[in-house]
């Protein structure tokens, strides 16, 4: 048996006394000082995690967010300054968000920063839910959020993806590549390649094979630099309800991370499992899934409720509860009580915390766990003490098959 492997995925929430105290410093996205003392003290956080023994540490992809709930713009950028900090831990994004991004670019990036961690990398995907900036950024190409309703807007959200993960996984690992998808192409334009390509004969002498055609057009690419993990990074795709997307991972060798209740996980971890079997790969239960949760470990059960007010109730009440109509959130909700019920929170005291993730391993045994702790909210010492509960006395008690050992079974 083993443990599962731990991602602390943190992006700053620049902290606020509440929606009132948000409000009253609007926009306290662009609070300059507020914002550079917050990166700076992550640091500190990504260098506890990586002693404590984490898998891996990540953040987001999340724009023009003026509230300061998520400000998470660039997560390439983090990826590579934490490159040079890390001495353990994979680093990456949960993530990349592919309808509103070119492919080319997410590929150069990702195999840049593949080098840089000498291999502990790992590229996060994700298909993008808020309207805000998904369709600003993702104009060009025709993205639009989507909160997987299978609406036509879902329909084409989800083909975007595909198209431009598709190309993602050719930039990574084919020498040269040409493309005809339904928004993008390579060369462009396609047909007739980019003609008169000024300095083409030494591409076609030094390039790679079939690059330049007889005429000096541009036919074929190639993507520079190779990664350098084989095939290419781990993958791991965002899913908050559809099991298209869990049946695509299991097609496609990705890892499901999952930001639902554990009613559906443990529904959607048998459909990958099925899905995969159906694709003739053989996977176990749990094998390459991520179970998402908001943690909090506290002494006292009444501190735990305290927490949940003070650093999880505004963006819970003001931003999760908008978008996702499954979280309790009418008009005279008790929300300590929906958070808990939501069953993305979990926590207590020490002891009750290792009940409650035993229980989630029992139902599924999975290969990672993402925690997330709404840094800066929670101030950082906060996080750094639950976080080191969580790795000294939680994960020690949860027992998960050895997935890394192609020969161990499930006992």
């Amino acid at each position: 048996m083993a443990r599962p492997k731990v991602i602390l995925q943190i992006y700053p929430m620049l902290p606020a006394d509440g929606a009132e105290g948000r409000i009253a410093a609007a926009p306290l996205g662009r609070d300059r000082e507020l914002y550079h003392q917050v990166l700076h003290e992550w640091t500190d956080l990504v260098r506890l995690a990586d002693d404590l023994g984490v898998w891996g540490v990540s953040t987001i992809e999340h724009h023009l967010h003026s509230e300061g709930y998520e400000v998470g713009p660039n997560p390439g950028v983090l990826n590579g300054y934490w490159a040079a900090i890390v001495k353990n831990a994979y680093i990456g994004s949960l993530g990349y968000v592919m309808a509103t991004q070119d492919p080319i670019r997410v590929a150069e990036e990702t195999a840049i920063l593949d080098h840089l961690t000498r291999g502990r990398f790992f590229v996060g995907l994700a298909r993008g839910y808020q309207s805000r900036w998904t369709n600003i950024l993702g104009q060009h190409g025709g993205a639009v959020a989507t909160l997987g309703d299978q609406s036509d807007e879902d329909h084409r959200n989800r083909a975007l993806f595909a198209e431009r993960t598709e190309m993602l996984i050719k930039c990574w690992t084919e020498e040269s590549l040409e493309f005809k998808g339904a928004s993008y192409e390579v060369p462009f334009p396609h047909d007739t390649g980019v003609v008169g390509y000024p300095a083409n004969r030494i591409a076609a002498l030094a390039g790679t094979s079939g690059e330049i055609d007889d005429t000096g057009s541009v036919r074929r690419v190639s993507v520079v630099p190779k990664p350098y993990t084989l095939p290419h990074p781990p993958v791991f795709v965002a899913t908050s309800k559809s099991p298209e997307t869990i049946v695509y991972c299991a097609e496609q060798g990705f890892i499901p991370t999952y930001f639902m209740p554990m009613k559906a996980i443990a529904e959607h971890s048998q459909l990958y499992v099925e899905a995969a079997a159906a694709a003739g790969i053989d996977r176990r239960h749990g094998e390459r899934q991520n179970v998402v949760r908001w943690p909090h470990i506290t002494p006292t059960a009444a501190e735990y409720d305290r927490r949940l007010r003070d650093y999880d109730l505004d963006i819970y009440q003001n931003f999760y509860g908008p978008f996702f109509p499954q979280f309790p959130n009418e008009p005279g909700t008790d929300h300590i009580a929906a958070m808990k019920e939501s069953d993305i929170f979990i926590g207590g005291t020490v002891q009750q915390s290792i009940d409650a993730w035993g229980d989630l391993v029992s139902q599924v045994p999975a290969e990672y766990i993402t925690l997330i702790w709404h840094y800066a909210q929670i101030p950082k010492d906060e996080v750094a003490e639950e976080l080191t509960l969580f790795m000294e006395e939680v994960l020690p008690t949860l027992d998960v098959p050895d997935f890394d050992d192609p020969d161990s079974g499930d006992e």
